[in-house]
């Protein structure tokens, strides 16, 4: 697909209506992880559900999955555009459920991914030598874990434990593998695809990023859109659940406007 940074975009509206519309939808996502890590860690499993445990799990990380996608959009601070102290409460909640990380922190280094994307100071960029996924994934970690997460996780897994009675292996198989899985769904769809160098270089020279095909029932699926990343990148404070028509506008614009060279 062609893509010129200089070609007039399309102009995206945050009214009023955004903010009830992302307040709810990240109250949506909040409530529902919630609930549902609630219900596998306390509630009786009988027999019969033992099969659907997998899929538990995978639900599970699709949630959490949520929770960092609603602390992204607040350090955009298109959660609660009308309300900034609302927007960053509820993205310091969300990564705080997620993993105890520090939401300016987080913010801080985002904001160096946007301004330097894909380059040596950009801090979810591999290290030069890394290039690999798996070799990349763990520079990703590497830079953005640190001791204290560590230790307060591990705290709260012996809260819920011993003071609280959960089994060991339900807090293993919902709450820490989830946890762990949408990482690799996040760093996959929203950093690795998206951002990893092509032999024919990058289509956009200045954004360096390019987006999936996906349908959006499979964009959502895969990564709350996180996959449209040509579009977060070009339009930062969209709402990740604005992308599919955001990418639908400008696909259009596209097959109306002349051919440019460059693609993603």
């Amino acid at each position: 697909m062609n893509h010129d940074t200089q070609r007039p975009r399309v102009r995206v509206e945050l009214g009023p209506r955004v903010g009830l519309i992302g307040g709810g939808v990240a109250a949506l996502v909040m409530t529902s992880w919630a609930a549902l890590l609630g219900a596998l860690l306390f509630a009786p499993i009988p027999d019969a559900l033992l099969p659907a445990i997998p899929v538990a799990i995978l639900l599970q990380t699709f949630l959490y999955t949520g929770l960092f996608i609603t602390a992204h959009d607040a350090m955009h601070g298109i959660v609660t555009p009308g309300s900034r102290a609302l927007n960053d409460v509820i993205g310091t909640v969300a990564v705080r459920l997620y993993a105890m990380f520090s939401f300016e922190k987080l913010r801080a280094a985002h904001w160096l991914h946007h301004d330097h994307p894909a380059s040596s100071e950009d801090p979810d960029f591999h290290d030069g030598e890394r290039r690999s996924f798996v070799g990349w994934y763990a520079t990703f970690l590497w830079r953005y874990v640190g001791w204290r997460q560590i230790v307060l996780m591990a705290i709260i897994f012996n809260l819920l434990a011993h003071g609280a009675g959960v089994s060991e292996w339900r807090l293993l198989a919902f709450w820490v593998a989830p946890s762990i899985l949408s990482t690799f769904q996040l760093f996959y769809f929203g950093t690795y695809l998206p951002h990893r160098e092509q032999e024919d270089g990058w289509g956009d020279p200045v954004l360096r990023a390019r987006s999936n095909a996906f349908p959006p029932w499979l964009s959502f699926l895969t990564c709350y859109h996180f996959g449209y990343h040509w579009e977060h990148h070009a339009y930062p404070h969209s709402p990740w659940w604005m992308l599919p028509s955001v990418r639908r506008r400008q696909l259009e614009r596209d097959q109306s406007a002349p051919q440019t060279s460059g693609a993603h």
